[in-house]
């Protein structure tokens, strides 16, 4: 976990037992979060990726599509600047800046913090854009719903080879930035197979915020997951 990218270098024994109790505390709050949340109705999501996958800018595409039918608000976790935050106020997209101080994560703890404050407390939606990084953050559990881990055609396609933890995690995968592909050696297909042979049947959707391909097929996603929190699921067999 943390020790892969140097923020905590877990050679002793004793060290190691550090870390599991950190994460036994940072559990037992992502469930009072979970808890809150299934009273409230509301959902949350958990972003996860390398830096520089887009999703600030899928973002910025596809919340304002549903801005005017439910109440959101991101969390930005971001090790130190404001950018991205800024860059969703801009679109009228409450968005508030959570620094982890230099860590390679967020935690429930500072979660649990901005959640009892406006506007995360009458959110329908909540995303959390987590640190870029795909080692530490999938091993931290939110609270929320669910986690997305988003891979640009920028990047390798055998980033599910290298990072497996994360994608066994995640309940859907992006892959971002497909307007790129004839630019990029990134095989869609040898992605998605090394994706499924970690974590069989996960949802992959593929798009391009600049075109706006797969768009929609997001935001059909992210709408049908808060009309199964809210209760509003039609019972299919």
């Amino acid at each position: 976990m943390c020790e892969e990218c140097g923020c905590n270098n877990a050679n002793t024994k004793r060290e190691i037992k550090i870390e599991e109790n950190v994460l036994a505390k940072n559990d037992a709050i992502a469930e009072e979060i979970r808890a809150e949340l299934v009273m409230r109705k509301s959902l949350m999501i958990n972003m996860l990726s390398s830096p520089g996958s887009g999703k600030t800018t899928l973002l910025e595409k596809s919340l304002p599509k549903i801005m005017g039918d439910y109440s959101l608000a991101v969390i930005e976790g971001d090790v130190q600047t404001r950018y991205d935050a800024e860059r969703l106020r801009r679109l009228n997209i409450p968005a508030s800046q959570l620094n982890t101080g230099g860590a390679c994560h967020l935690d429930a703890q500072s979660v649990k913090g901005m959640l009892s404050k406006k506007p995360f407390n009458s959110s329908d939606i909540i995303i959390i854009e987590n640190v870029g990084n795909l080692v530490c953050p999938s091993a931290f559990d939110l609270g929320e719903d669910a986690k997305i881990v988003s891979i640009s055609v920028t990047e390798g396609d055998d980033k599910p080879e290298k990072y497996p933890a994360a994608f066994a995690a995640a309940s859907l995968m992006l892959i971002t930035k497909i307007d790129l592909l004839p630019y990029v050696q990134f095989d869609v297909e040898r992605c998605k197979e090394g994706a499924w042979q970690i974590h069989p049947g996960l949802p992959i959707i593929a798009l391009s915020s600049i075109t706006g391909e797969g768009v929609d097929k997001w935001i059909k996603w992210l709408l049908h997951e808060l009309n199964h929190k809210k209760g509003y699921h039609h019972h299919h067999h």
